[in-house]
């Protein structure tokens, strides 16, 4: 099965009718995301779904469910001005980015204390919607980290001339696409769908991008004409970038470890004036609304 399952793949796994899912959609029972016009089910959070759901023999401790104590680790998407706060704010955090997707299962899993997402729903704005949907029934808690701007990142002076994501499309574009698990790559997903065209129709490298970095140093060793990234991961490689869509950068975590100190020293950093000048430095970061409650489980 694909990371992204369409509702017959996901009907076909779970062993139920095309019409049940559409049931568990409609219920909101299910994680899932539309921003391609149809939806999509993230394979990863759909085992954990399928976990939570299991029942566990009579006398088993509750341990042996919940599992140990999760690592010291951030999760999710990679987000240059994070990286950079979890070095400086003595957090005691350790990265470990492989997509927005990705974060949300290793923190449902207990292998991470807080995931980073940008995730969209499904008309692509940012709610934390796939989040709650993804931890059902845990005290979750998802804050505000910045708004970012996205878009294409090309070659200095922009040779293709490239202006909307349709642009894409033109004979010798080559584009460099994010793993599945992104939140870049689904953001695309929804752009293209907007633009009534198919992923298919772009001419994409063979290997994704794993990180922002991998998208601009794609573009610099000419492997890709343009990839859909930050601007600041364009301008920190001194890349050219097209603006194309406004996003929220959220931080998820369960309740209890927000007010543990790897989070509160991570959060206090953030609010220090070195902190404000390195997001203008790396530019595209809007930092107004860092710390705000997006959700919080009942």
């Amino acid at each position: 099965m694909p990371d992204l399952m369409t509702t017959k793949e996901v009907a076909d796994y779970l062993r139920i009718k095309e019409r049940k899912v559409y049931d568990l959609v409609r219920a909101g029972d299910i994680p899932c995301s539309r921003v391609t016009g149809k939806w999509l089910f993230p394979k990863a959070l759909i085992d954990l779904w399928v976990a939570r759901s299991t029942e566990l023999p009579e006398g088993l401790p509750a341990s042996a469910a919940a599992g140990a104590a999760p690592p010291p680790v951030l999760a999710g998407s990679h987000d240059p001005l994070l990286e950079w706060a979890l070095r400086e704010s003595g957090s005691d955090l350790a990265l470990h980015p492989g997509g927005s997707l990705d974060g949300l299962r290793r923190l449902a899993a207990g292998e991470a204390v807080v995931a980073g997402s940008h995730a969209p729903d499904g008309d692509g704005g940012y709610r934390g919607q796939i989040a709650a949907r993804a931890l059902d029934g845990r005290p979750v808690v998802v804050l505000a980290w910045a708004w970012r701007r996205q878009g294409l990142v090309v070659a200095p002076g922009n040779p293709h001339d490239l202006k909307t994501i349709s642009d894409l499309v033109r004979r010798g574009v080559r584009t460099v696409l994010r793993q599945e698990a992104a939140g870049s790559q689904l953001l695309l997903l929804h752009l293209l769908a907007k633009a009534k065209l198919d992923l298919g129709a772009l001419n994409a490298i063979e290997a994704p991008a794993r990180s922002e970095s991998e998208v601009a140093r794609a573009v610099i060793e000419k492997r890709a004409d343009a990839g859909l990234a930050i601007e600041a991961a364009a301008r920190a490689h001194d890349l050219d970038f097209v603006p194309l869509h406004s996003e929220r950068y959220d931080l998820v975590m369960m309740r209890h470890d927000y007010f543990e100190a790897p989070v509160q020293a991570l959060l206090s950093f953030a609010r220090s004036e070195a902190f404000g000048a390195r997001a203008r430095e790396l530019g595209g970061y809007e930092i107004g609304e860092l710390g705000r409650v997006i959700y919080n489980a009942p």
